[in-house]
Formats: structure tokens, sequence, C-alpha cells
């Protein structure tokens, strides 16, 4: 079996989609505007050094100077087993007009700029590599000593004699191969050799390296074997994630692809019906019956019924063909919708002992291509299954839409610049099919306000790239979700 992978890529936001069987799996979703500089690493230039207050402003080429504190300085620490009481002066590490590498760990807030550290730490799909350190620390969340162990020694038999750095191992490296972890090593050391060599290159103020985006995340961490193509519908990005490949990954070259199709790539594959069925209660099965997902603070719950579907010479036949459906669907649903935490699976009672064994393996064989950690427990004495799996981003519900103030908190609507980005992809859309004198947006107040302030920019891009002027007018009937393009 084959997986592909769609890449939609507009300046305003990256949507992944993974395709398995003809269907989306995984959906991941990531907004240009919250992105934030949280690790990226800077050829600073220290522009005042603060002996009373043992801290530096650092020009890194942003709006405001950055802020350097000398507990933040690697260089400044007193070596383990010396007799020295506290951290050297930062007058003794620092002038005025000296050049600096640090990493950014904390986004400029109001008028603070932003935090850094000159402690680099490079992050891997399973471990993180620091090349000033030396030891190898575990994950707290590994609880297991000998797996632990089993880890470090894994880890350092990978270290060449002469190589520098240490590394902390990620929990996702629990079940990893010897070949994965060598992989995420060599990725990161040559990320680490980029780096140093831009250092000794390039002028002060210069960006050495970024926090991947979601596109090269995607290349690093989720294509494999079974991975046939992946499909990037943009052209400046492709390249982008080519030389990336070239760099880091060469087998993953011969399946990368451009999309120029007419049709945008996600209408192509049923992606934005999906994402729309992906945020609605009601999951229908092929069969007749249907899923009920409720998402709550605390817990996600799942309660299969059988609708409609009659089948077999009896009802425990219905039930255990609709269970068995489900545990497929189930599977697919937490991945879809990225729901983590504990999700409580209310499955039709089945009073056969084979069938509910029958139904709990197809419910393992289903989730076992998660690539998330997961645990499952059998049926307890109601009758219920519990479900374990690890939050590691936000739920597709969580970053697409927004608690409804109209409803108390009980239903949710999109956001207004989710609904933004919809009418950009639609005024694309139209200007393929259609010609007209000028495209005019009709939609609520606090989308057009939002058009008109921070998506201001996106609005003006697409306008410039169909070649069309573009003309807002506020609907004081429409809710937030509802807008019209008139075609003047």
């Amino acid at each position: 079996m084959s997986e592909n992978l769609l890449i939609n890529i507009t300046p305003q936001e990256t949507r992944v989609a993974l395709i398995f069987q003809g269907a989306v799996q995984e959906l991941h979703i990531e907004r240009t505007l919250s992105r934030g500089l949280v690790g990226n690493v800077y050829l600073g230039k220290v522009v005042r050094v603060l002996p009373g207050m043992q801290s530096a402003f650092i020009d890194i080429g942003l709006e405001r100077a950055a802020f350097l504190h000398v507990a933040d300085i690697w260089d400044a620490r007193a070596p383990e087993g010396s007799n020295t009481q506290g951290p050297t002066p930062i007058e003794k590490l620092l002038y005025d007009g000296q050049a600096i590498t640090v990493q950014v760990i904390k986004d400029p807030i109001g008028t603070k700029g932003a935090r850094l550290s000159t402690q680099i730490s490079i992050a891997g799909r399973m471990l993180v590599f620091l090349p000033q350190d030396t030891h190898i620390g575990i994950s707290q969340k590994i609880e297991n000593e000998a797996e632990r162990e089993a880890l470090r020694s894994k880890v350092q038999s990978l270290q060449q004699a002469d190589e520098k750095g240490g590394f902390i191992v990620r929990t996702m490296a629990e079940d990893a191969s010897d070949e994965d972890l060598k992989a995420d090593v060599d990725y990161l050391r040559r990320t680490w050799s980029t780096i140093t060599q831009l250092a000794k290159t390039q002028p002060p103020t210069t960006l050495l390296y970024q926090d991947l985006n979601l596109a090269q995340r995607v290349l690093r961490d989720f294509v494999n074997e079974e991975t046939s193509n992946i499909q990037v519908d943009s052209r400046e990005n492709y390249q982008m994630l080519l030389e990336f490949a070239q760099h880091y990954m060469p087998s993953v070259l011969p399946k990368l692809q451009h999309y120029t199709g007419e049709r945008p790539l996600f209408d192509l594959y049923g992606v934005e019906e999906e994402i729309e069925r992906a945020l609605g209660r009601r999951v229908d099965l092929k069969s007749g019956g249907y899923l009920i997902v409720d998402q709550t603070e605390a817990m996600t719950t799942i309660d299969v019924n059988t609708g409609s579907f009659v089948a077999g010479r009896n009802f425990d036949d219905t039930i255990f063909k609709t269970n068995l459906e489900a545990a497929h669907a189930i599977a697919r649903q937490l991945r879809l919708r990225n729901l983590g935490g504990i999700i409580i699976l209310d499955l039709i009672d089945m009073e056969n002992e084979e069938h509910r064994s029958a139904v709990l393996a197809e419910l393992n064989k289903a989730l076992s291509r998660d690539r998330t950690k997961l645990s499952v427990s059998g049926f307890s004495a109601l009758g219920l299954v519990e479900v374990t799996r690890k939050r590691t981003r936000e739920s597709l519900a969580h970053v697409l839409c927004e608690t409804c103030p109209a409803c108390t908190g009980k239903g949710q609507v999109k956001t207004a610049r989710t609904i933004c980005y919809e009418i950009l992809r639609e005024l694309l859309r139209e200007a393929k099919q259609f010609n007209p004198k000028e495209f005019r947006i009709m939609a609520s107040q606090v989308v057009v306000d939002m058009f008109l302030e921070e998506e201001s920019q996106h609005l003006a891009m697409l306008g410039d790239f169909i070649g069309k002027p573009i003309s807002l007018q506020v609907e004081t009937m429409f809710h937030q979700e509802q807008y019209d393009i008139i075609l003047m």
C-alpha cells in the first residue's frame, strides 16, 4: 500500500494532507503569522553591554534589539568541579560591536525584545543536538530505567570518537530503529555544520538557521518507503524543498513533484470536503451506521450507532459488522482530527466474547498505523474502551475554530482568519473560471475588518496575482462564517 503527501502552500498558511488507500488520513496546518522566532539562530552584534544588569542588548536584525542575560551565556558558566562562585561577569565576555551566535528562546512581546541564549540546541525528529554540550540526556517521560540506558548506549554508539556535542533523546525515540537514530544524528550534524560555516562568512544580523517549516518537517519526519509521491502546488516552495532535500535527504528527491494542474490540489483529492466533515460531530459509515464525536477539555468521547444498517441473519451480526467498520473509522478520525489525551469509545454492546475480541484486535490493527504514541485498554465493565493518545499539537478543531460567543461555548465557528483564507481560495477558483471586471467580497464586519487590517497584504497579493480589483462590502445580516463573492 502506498501513501501520497499533498502540500498546499499559500503566503498565509501551509496545509499538508496524507492520503492512504484513497482517503485522507492526516491533516497538518501551519499559519505564517503564528510561527514565531523561538529556535531561530542568528549571528548577532553586541550593541550595548550593561554590567549593572549583567546583560547586553544584541542586534539580530529585528525592529528592537534582543536581550541576553549572563545566565544564558554558555561561556559564563563555571567549569564542573571548579571553586569559582557564580558566572563570569558579562563585561569580561562581551564588548560593543562583537559578533556572537545566539538563539531566540523567547519571542518579543509588546515593547520587550526577544530573549536570547548562546547555548544552541537544534531539534530533530527523535533527538535534540547540543553542539556545546558533552552529555546524553534522556527525556523524563521515558521512565523505564533499562530502556533509558539502552537508548543512551545506542546514541553513544552512533558518535565518532572525534565528534563533539551532546544529545537529548526525545520520547519519539522509544521505538526507533538504529537506522532512524543514525539518520537523525547525521541530519543534525549537517545542520550544525551549515550554521558554523555561515557564521564565519556572513555579516552580523544574519539569520543562520530557522526552525523547519511544516513542509520541511514533512520531508524529514513523514516520508518512508511507503510514500509514493509528494506533490507541492507552489513552484517557489517546490524549488525550496528540492534544495532542502538535496542537502539533507537526497533519497526523497525522486518522490518530489510540482503539481501544475488547473484544479486546486486539495479539491482534486477531496481534502476540502474532508476538512469540513472533520469539524462536524457526526461521521457516517458506509454501511449506514455512524459515529458521534464529542471533544471536551478533559476528554473525547466517540459513540458508535447502527443507524439504518441491517446485516446478516440476526441483530448480533449487524452489531458486530458495525463495530468492525467503526474500529477503522475511529482510528482514522483520531489521526485526521489529531485528538489527544483520553478518548472513550462507546462501541455497541456485544454479548459474544469472540466478537468483542475480534473488534478489539481490529481496533489495535487500525491504530498501529498511527505515528503518535497511544495505548488501548480492553473492554471495561461498562463495555467502554479507553484509548490514551499523546498530545503532540493542537487538534484540528482548535486550529481552525474558536468558541462561539453566541452559544456560550457549546458550539464552534471558524475563526475570521479561517474564513478569510477560504475566501482567498474561492477567489482563486473563481478567477480561473470567470473573467469579470471586479470581484466583490460580501462578508460579516469582523471578516472585512480582518481583510482591511491583518490580512490586507495577502488580499493585495492575490489581487496582483489574478490581475483584477477586489472590493469589500460589509453585510450586517451575515454571521462570521457566511460570505458571498460577487462577479462585477
